[in-house]
């Protein structure tokens, strides 16, 4: 679909914004919104209840409205606002991601949230939709995300900075005009991007299941099957024996527990848990090494080509990959190192600790924790399947091409659910910033509201 552009523009004079609809005015946003109002401008009774909401629950365009509290337990740390506000989260990476909602349907019409919530309260003849918008555009989310202040995962944007950002902006009626347009459009894109996210996850569920089929299972479907013995696993392969992880590896080493001095010039890899995912090493993403600290971070073991990482801690626990090369990575925090006996195919083992079989076994340790972690001594009495060395081959090359197949659609679908991001950032770029005329558009008339947009998709 394209869009025309306005009949005349104008020089705005401002680097960011070059040429703006001749009507548009230019203003900082803190001419069109209150940034962070006081607390003292709620005068009303702090016995009754009302939203809560901590930053996980502010996403692109919701706000997850499941707790109350009573406003006296928490007026006095944290940031308040009400029905019509726009919120924004401050602090990297949630900024970035875009976390940013209008609060509606609030307990009492007043809610508190998180202190790294950033509340924009628009003035009188501002559309709260349009200002949603604005606050999403490419030049903005730039300019707030180079100026941010802090160390690490504490980063901000400045309120000075977001309040002196010049924009463009029209009158109130277009403005809600563009607020119209844009609900109506990014709701037909975001369920496109849904549908993607939905494939993407059933594909990986399915991959997930094929490992697990092929390392308790095998791949002939009329072999003989036997009771393993753990409910969790079920039948086997009757020729298949079981055995313990400890059993089949010659070597189970644990990282330094020490963070690397990571150096972007050095000649050595540093393998944390964020670069491995189910048999793929990440190696282009990894951080650097230079060679004394390379020494240093191998000094119990190097890793050798079919060597195989696992990772223990963490989010991604439970994901291995196999080394294949010799001399270049080292482990980071979180991971270890495996090396299997000369019976065992390093393919087959790596596939086995990626199965959901292992998976459930390194579970007794993490369920309940706040941040999960599996324990050596639990890793090396892990259950593991030991069917004959040739028949470990066979299922490892099989393994390995029907999940190239599986990988190349998640990878076509993770890149189409990309460009769809792109193409809801540009069109949102171009409508708040004048690039495109909308005034008169309309929507079809069998969907004018988001939630019709999205059935008609």
């Amino acid at each position: 679909m394209s869009f025309s552009a306005y009949p005349e523009y104008k020089d705005s004079g401002v680097e960011w914004l070059g040429e703006v609809p001749i009507h548009w005015v230019l203003t900082p946003i803190k001419h069109l919104a209150s940034l962070n109002p006081r607390k003292s401008g709620f005068d009303g009774d702090t016995q009754q209840l009302c939203s809560f909401v901590p930053m996980e629950k502010l996403k692109t365009g919701v706000v997850q409205l499941d707790e109350e509290r009573c406003i006296e337990e928490v007026i006095g740390g944290y940031t308040y606002f009400e029905d019509g506000d726009v919120l924004q989260a401050k602090v990297t990476p949630c900024f970035e991601n875009k976390n940013v909602a209008i609060a509606k349907g609030l307990t009492n019409g007043i809610g508190f949230g998180s202190s790294e919530i950033n509340v924009l309260r628009p003035y009188l003849g501002v559309s709260p939709g349009y200002l949603y918008y604005r606050v999403q555009e490419d030049t903005y989310m730039s300019f707030c995300t180079s100026s941010m202040i802090g160390a690490g995962g504490l980063k901000r944007v400045p309120t000075e900075v977001i309040n002196n950002f010049t924009v463009a902006a029209p009158e109130f009626f277009e403005q809600t005009q563009i607020a119209h347009f844009l609900d109506y459009e990014t709701a037909r894109i975001d369920a496109l991007i849904e549908e993607q996210q939905r494939l993407i996850e059933l594909l990986k569920e399915k991959r997930q299941a094929v490992i697990s089929h092929a390392v308790t299972k095998g791949l002939d479907p009329a072999v003989p099957m036997k009771d393993s013995g753990a409910e969790w696993l079920g039948e086997v392969p009757s020729h298949w024996t079981a055995t313990k992880l400890k059993f089949i590896t010659n070597h189970v080493v644990d990282c330094p527990h020490e963070t690397p001095i990571y150096d972007p010039d050095g000649n050595y890899l540093v393998i944390r848990t964020a670069d491995l995912n189910q048999g793929i090493l990440k190696s282009e993403q990894m951080y650097r090494l230079e060679h004394d600290e390379y020494i240093h971070r191998t000094r119990r073991m190097t890793l050798e080509k079919n060597d195989i990482v696992y990772s223990r801690e963490g989010e991604r626990w439970g994901h291995a990959a196999l080394i294949p090369e010799s001399n270049l990575y080292a482990l980071g925090q979180r991971m270890m190192q495996l090396r299997v006996s000369n019976s065992i195919c390093p393919n087959f083992f790596m596939y086995q600790l990626n199965s959901l079989t292992t998976y459930r076994q390194g579970e007794v340790d993490t369920v309940g924790a706040t941040a999960p972690h599996v324990n050596i001594s639990t890793v090396i009495n892990y259950c593991v399947m030991r069917p004959p060395k040739d028949e470990q081959v066979q299922i490892s090359q099989y393994l390995s091409k029907t999940l190239s197949s599986l990988d190349c659609l998640i990878g076509e679908s993770l890149e189409m659910k990309e460009l769809l991001q792109e193409r809801r950032s540009a069109l949102i770029s171009a409508a708040v910033t004048g690039k495109i005329d909308v005034r008169g558009w309309q929507p079809p008339a069998n969907a004018t509201s988001p939630e019709l947009a999205q059935e008609a998709v």
